[in-house]
């Protein structure tokens, strides 16, 4: 075996008359901490090739030299081949004076000048790994932290580029001389694995159980388990930050966490030892199955069944685990930690279901550090499982579930950060902050933008700060010196107001909520802007160039601008933030402006306590702190209270997720569906007016059906039928006057997988082309994606 400075001696055969060839090639992408460097190397030796490879800021770098043909065939094998975790986006290479050599080197990485270099995401752990995991024969046996080049942390532990283990939080470990020979030995999957260790040289865990913190003699893990097992809340640190865990089958200890956490209602996630364990609760494609057990390991929010399989022995999650909604959220293992808290072969019977949930009270953003672990997660945890391998890089689980057949990311963080996307276009060195919920910002420079990991809502001022933390962070490993900063328009955004103070002369950019939308679905799908496109942009909030609260929207846009085509008919807002959290607020507005009397017999008037119902009317009809709004988002809430599926929100779109749950319960055989009223504009060519889709009749309608004794599921399922007739009809509108045929179906609200399939089944049936979002969220977390190619893309003039 031989080091990596070692050189390989292998001859190289050379045909008589045949004049070397030497080239350097730069290999751009995810290429460093993925087993790049001994790829090149085990292909140039076997090409019988001269020269040397290192790692350098801006990717790899590799010189080759030996006959033409072979130089020819290691260049159209690296990317062709490379190793699983690198994703190569750019082979450039150059011819250079040959120097002759027989020997092929690695050689020490080179630090200076800009990072162009792309970072990989931390990975689930391999088959190799999990094999020496359970082998009793293994020196790494039972080991917390196993690793390879083919898996384990990488964007959570890095400090600076090039990826070398100086610039991770490995970098206090001193490798054994075990470990040092796999690390320099270019056939070994190890090899330049920078946070490979093992029991004599890594990390080392422990269970601190107040008040007597570390048990010494124990074995963390099998204590932990007991623990777990008794019911007890563990905060367990994990890639990107703590984790809250607890028996996901134990009703007392799912409500204890719930309680403590300030949780409300919010569906908790899952973690499952294997997808067997999880196949008689919920119905799994293989498209589902396959993000489950892939390398990314994101939470997988799946359907549960009506009536869940009886299976001898089975796990059944307590029926706290996610109250009123109709998924379930799933993950399964993805770290060595996360197998042996779950139990391998041989183990004592221990959970198999755990609840894992971030580690952090609702609202504050992840925890990662362990002093500060022990102080904010004291009112929430029982015990510690910690461990000395310090997290540098916050990073929340990813969020996804499958629509169509394909991924809809909800929220993009592990597993996905930080890799860019790919632009259509080239922009300016700029940060677009984002919103101000589910905050995600994005760095942009040519053709590439970094979307952050997940941050937050910006409400919280530890959120405000680790949002600064993680800008100088991506900043740092990307190598963008943003030269504009970009921002929503809502004058009172906390994300907008971080870039005003920010700026230090710099332009900051303000971009209209719902444009910034529709053009991140069209930057994903790669479209030039040359052609504008209907942007359909439903959620439920958004600062309108009118001063209202948008949020029901049909835009004619591309990334210079739009007009507005269409939208929800205003109605007022009582009091803002309260009618978010209380539906049945939204419910009386939208029946006031319908006409319909507050009746007794609705569920929503009974649901609203008498004397706040006075005041609401009297609020309403002197129009007291009412903004008016055209939101779908809230059309949502009030239909969910109007038909009595809730009245009151603990989290965010809890009334419309449990009024999608209701409509999936539907009899299959009903096809009725209510109807919008269009009020088209006072002249055609009219500027500044827009179709007003009136939801009066619809409202008419479910007070209709609920009176004749329609139940809930009907009337979701017919009001769902109704939101998507009015997609398509605002569109064939669109089409007739304005020759556009594409549609981008954007917004939080499109997180609703039975509203996108069916709006975009009967605009596709219709010959329209549906853009649907797959690499970034539908919601504000992928709004700085849109925000950044408004403002910040380059013209020719530039």
């Amino acid at each position: 075996m031989s080091a990596p400075s070692r050189p390989s001696s292998q001859p190289r055969a050379v045909v008589a008359g045949d004049p070397p060839l030497r080239r350097r090639v730069t290999v751009r992408g995810v290429v460093q901490g993925v087993g790049f460097r001994p790829y090149l190397y085990g292909l140039a030796t076997e090409l019988a090739l001269a020269g040397h490879v290192t790692n350098t800021p801006e990717g790899v770098v590799v010189e080759v030299e030996g006959t033409a043909s072979a130089v020819a065939r290691f260049c159209d094998r690296i990317a062709a081949q490379a190793p699983p975790l690198a994703r190569v986006e750019s082979v450039h290479h150059r011819e250079m004076p040959p120097v002759g050599g027989t020997a092929f080197t690695i050689l020490t990485s080179r630090t200076g000048g800009p990072a162009r270099t792309l970072v990989s995401p931390d990975s689930a752990t391999c088959a190799d790994c999990l094999a020496e995991l359970a082998d009793r024969a293994d020196r790494r046996y039972r080991h917390p932290f196993v690793n390879c080049t083919h898996c384990g942390p990488r964007f959570t532990i890095v400090t600076g580029v090039p990826y070398d283990r100086a610039q991770t939080t490995m970098a206090g470990f001193a490798m054994c001389s075990d470990c040092a020979r796999e690390y320099a030995d270019p056939a070994d999957r190890r090899f330049h694995a920078q946070p490979v260790a093992c029991p004599a040289c890594g990390p080392r865990l422990r269970l601190l159980v107040p008040p007597s913190d570390a048990l010494p003699g124990t074995d963390p893990v099998t204590e932990a388990r007991a623990l777990l097992s008794d019911g007890a809340v563990l905060a367990v640190k994990g890639l990107g930050g703590y984790h809250l865990a607890c028996d996901a089958t134990n009703e007392e200890a799912v409500a204890r966490l719930r309680r403590r956490k300030a949780r409300g209602d919010k569906p908790f996630a899952v973690m499952a030892r294997r997808t067997a364990d999880v196949e008689h609760l919920v119905r799994l494609s293989p498209e589902e199955r396959e993000l489950l057990e892939g390398g990314v390991r994101p939470v997988v929010l799946l359907r549960r069944r009506p009536d869940p399989v009886s299976a001898a022995g089975a796990p059944r999650p307590a029926e706290s685990v996610a109250p009123g909604s109709p998924d379930l959220g799933v993950m399964l293992p993805y770290t060595p930690l996360h197998h042996l808290l779950l139990g391998l072969p041989g183990d004592p019977e221990g959970p198999r279901l755990l609840v894992m949930t971030s580690g952090n009270v609702s609202g504050e953003p992840i925890v990662t550090d362990d002093t500060e672990a022990l102080e904010r997660l004291a009112p929430l945890a029982d015990a510690w499982l910690t461990h000395d391998r310090p997290i540098h890089v916050p990073c929340d689980d990813s969020v996804v579930r499958v629509c169509d057949g394909e991924p809809l990311v909800l929220r993009r963080s592990r597993g996905y950060a930080p890799l860019p996307v790919a632009l259509p276009l080239p922009v300016r060195p700029a940060l677009a902050v984002g919103g101000d919920l589910k905050n995600a910002f994005c760095l942009g420079a040519g053709r590439r933008a970094w979307l952050s990991a997940h941050i937050g809502d910006m409400d919280d001022l530890a959120t405000q700060r680790a949002f600064e933390g993680a800008v100088a962070q991506l900043e740092s490993i990307t190598g963008v010196r943003p030269g504009t900063l970009v921002a929503d328009r809502h004058p009172g955004y906390r994300s907008a107001r971080w870039a005003d103070r920010h700026a230090a002369a710099r332009p900051v950019v303000r971009v209209q909520h719902h444009h910034a939308h529709i053009a991140a679905a069209m930057a994903e799908h790669g479209l030039d802007g040359t052609r504008p496109v209907i942007g359909v942009a439903f959620d439920g909030t958004g600062h309108g160039d009118d001063g209202a609260v948008w949020g029901g929207e049909f835009l004619l846009a591309d990334y210079d601008g739009f007009s507005r085509f269409g939208h929800l008919a205003y109605v007022p807002l009582p009091g803002g933030d309260a009618t978010v959290r209380r539906p049945y607020r939204m419910a009386l507005a939208h029946l006031w402006a319908a006409g319909i009397d507050l009746t007794d017999d609705l569920a929503c008037t009974a649901a609203c306590p008498p004397d706040e119902l006075r005041l609401l009317e009297r609020q309403l009809e002197l129009g007291l702190h009412c903004v008016p709004t055209s939101s779908m988002g809230r059309l949502f809430d009030a239909v969910s209270s109007l038909t009595g599926v809730c009245h009151r929100a603990g989290y965010e779109a809890q009334a419309a997720v449990e009024l999608e749950g209701a409509a999936l319960a539907a009899p299959t055989g009903d096809r009725e569906a209510y109807a919008f009223d269009l009020r088209a504009p006072r002249h055609a060519r009219e500027e500044g007016d827009a179709v007003r889709a009136d939801p009066a009749p619809v409202l008419a309608a479910i007070v209709s059906d609920l009176r004749a004794g329609v139940g809930p599921a009907l009337v979701a399922a017919r009001f769902h039928r109704a939101v998507t007739g009015l997609v398509h009809r605002i569109c064939v509108r669109a089409r007739e006057r304005h020759g556009l045929d594409t549609v981008a179906l954007t917004g939080g609200v499109f997180a609703n997988t039975l509203l996108s399939s069916a709006c975009s089944a009967a605009l596709c049936e219709d010959g329209f082309t549906v853009l649907r979002h797959r690499l970034v969220p539908p919601g504000d977390g992928g709004l700085a994606l849109g925000q950044l190619m408004v403002a910040a893309r380059t013209t020719p003039t530039d």
